[in-house]
């Protein structure tokens, strides 16, 4: 039996789409359905692993784990990771297949097209429910001839659709209204429904706007007004959340005077952000998003995040100053941690012998705080793994033997350089398994491949007590996240008439 559908559009990115998609699949998870995630194509930095060691969008992947199945590629299979310039790499089917160029991106829609189709049929088979995510807005006119993520997934599907709109921009009733005028009679008739997003304040404030808004939109009801739900902890698709961050933040003022103050460079190119949630949870700590030297101050401690383009963000941190004000802190006595490509950028060289990222043969310095070359060269490992703790020095030694575990997206290996070098932790796979990350002779200083190392609680525990933290600290765990997520929309949701768009009378 195939599967029933339900889309969500939203009238442009970042209204919410995601999150919704999360929360829907949680709640029907709850209701005891077999729901899966289905995005056709997503274009974000932001990348999680599968079981199988594929590569899918990182939104996707916890959409899965609030639908309580495990992440699988045909739940999302193309994924683009912008490069800068108008390009992109192409992850078909979770492993690279090409990079493209703005101007030669509508020929090979039509190929992915036929992938596209393929996993949609596919997972249907094998779940009473799917929940798709559109992309952007559905009424780009200029963009609808190369459509393959928005209406035309629901057009192939016959799927009726949701339309979300986010009230917290601002000119939400002419977004709905403007996207239906926009869209096709026959795309038009599979919108069921409104959902307006992050609302603010009194929704008597409203007063009959809403019906209004139905008055003129074609007869669409409004199935719910979610209120903004701060600090969600659910993994997001795209860094345009962060823009979120408030002013006093970005200014370096701690919200508590005895909040542990952690400053996470937002290099242009940042991934897999959601890394730091872990840390943004525990109390009495406050996580920045720095992109500018005046925005850094004096913070406990700083982390390079991973980042798509390791070389490109290596050259920004230099031109900012940034790269220098790194150095100094470091050498001051203040943490700096790197992840995934944060931690090729705290080596001593990184090559490029093939032109992965750059001119072949390219050769760049550095910052010099971990004893490790970098090399990019061969293929892309994704996988999840498995280690254990096995730190020399500084505050995570007491942790030796300790498993942890986490995931791998990178291109490249790196290599200790001289002998005092010693590996953060150890990999878990094949038969002798392999080191992984590097730490300073002091401590304070360390990197790793492992994207969801904070997840881990007692590394997490012991490095911000390391900072001078004093708190208990908490059990991370996603799934109270999904399921706070879950309860609150479930709270302002006409679900019965959700369901009644699903599955009819």
């Amino acid at each position: 039996m195939t599967a029933k559908t339900l889309m969500i559009v939203g009238t442009h990115s970042n209204a919410g789409k995601s999150i919704l998609v999360t929360a829907l699949c949680r709640m029907f998870a709850q209701e005891g359905y077999r729901v899966a995630p289905f995005k056709a194509q997503n274009m974000a930095l932001n990348a999680g692993v599968t079981p199988e060691g594929h590569e899918i969008g990182r939104a996707t992947v916890a959409q899965a784990e609030a639908a309580g199945i495990p992440p699988h590629v045909d739940m999302n299979p193309v994924l683009l990771k912008p490069e800068g310039h108008r390009r992109s790499q192409v992850v078909l089917n979770g492993k690279h297949h090409t990079h493209i160029d703005a101007g030669n991106w509508l020929s090979l829609k039509q190929i992915l097209w036929q992938h596209i189709t393929a996993a949609l049929d596919r997972l249907r088979q094998r779940t009473d429910l799917v929940i798709i995510e559109g992309a952007g807005s559905p009424a780009e006119i200029n963009l609808k001839e190369g459509d393959i993520v928005n209406m035309r997934v629901a057009q192939y599907a016959q799927s009726p659709a949701l339309l979300v709109g986010d009230i917290d921009r601002g000119g939400v009733f002419a977004a709905l209204v403007g996207t239906m005028v926009l869209l096709e009679p026959e795309e038009r008739a599979l919108v069921k429904g409104f959902v307006i997003n992050k609302f603010r304040g009194d929704i008597s404030l409203l007063g009959d706007g809403l019906q209004m808004l139905q008055e003129k939109a074609f007869n669409i009801p409004t199935l719910g007004v979610i209120p903004y739900l701060p600090e969600i902890g659910v993994a997001q698709e795209d860094s345009v959340v962060l823009d979120e961050q408030t002013s006093a933040k970005n200014a370096g003022i701690a919200d508590n005077k005895n909040s542990i103050d952690i400053a996470v460079i937002r290099l242009p190119r940042i991934s897999n952000f959601d890394d730091f949630d872990p840390l943004a949870a525990e109390p009495n700590v406050q996580i920045r998003y720095v992109s500018r030297l005046g925005e850094l101050n004096s913070p406990k401690a700083i982390i390079l995040p991973g980042s798509k383009m390791t070389l490109a963000d290596l050259a920004w941190l230099y031109e900012t100053g940034l790269a220098g004000r790194i150095v100094a802190e470091a050498r001051n006595g203040t943490a700096v941690v790197g992840i995934c490509g944060g931690y090729q950028i705290l080596g001593q060289s990184l090559f490029d012998p093939d032109g992965v990222e750059a001119e072949p043969g390219a050769e760049t310095i550095g910052l010099r705080l971990l004893p490790i070359n970098t090399i990019f060269a061969g293929d892309k490992r994704t996988v999840q793994v498995r280690a254990t703790l096995q730190s020399k020095f500084g505050p995570l030694a007491a942790l030796q033997g300790t498993p942890i575990h986490g995931y791998e997206i990178h291109m490249g290996r790196s290599e200790f350089v001289g002998d005092a070098a010693s590996p953060l932790c150890r990999i878990h796979s094949g038969e002798t398994g392999h080191p992984d990350g590097a730490i300073s002779s002091e401590g304070r200083v360390w990197g790793t491949y492992l994207h969801g190392l904070f997840d881990n609680d007692a590394l997490r525990h012991a490095w911000l007590r390391s900072l001078g933290w004093q708190d208990h600290g908490q059990i991370f765990d996603r799934e109270q996240a999904y399921n706070r997520l879950a309860a609150h929309v479930r709270s302002h949701l006409d679900m019965d008439a959700v369901r009644q768009i699903i599955w009819g009378s």
